[in-house]
């Protein structure tokens, strides 16, 4: 089990809809789908990749 620094917390805030196929794959990488749904992923150099390529679709949740 990860310790709670070495996560980050994403919630789904776009929509995939008429957005080009490797963003909505990113997006299922990531576990998300669906506006508002959120996921506690492993912060990691490429999770932080991911999230770069789609943050006007995501934001990342602060606790």
């Amino acid at each position: 089990m990860a310790k709670k620094s070495d996560t980050i917390k994403v919630r789904q805030t776009g929509s995939a809809t008429r957005r080009k196929p490797q963003q909505r794959q990113t997006l299922v990488g990531l576990g998300l789908n669906k506006i508002g749904r959120e996921r506690e992923l492993q912060d990691t150099p490429a999770v932080r990749g991911m999230i770069a390529k789609v943050s006007h679709l995501i934001e990342v949740v602060e606790e």
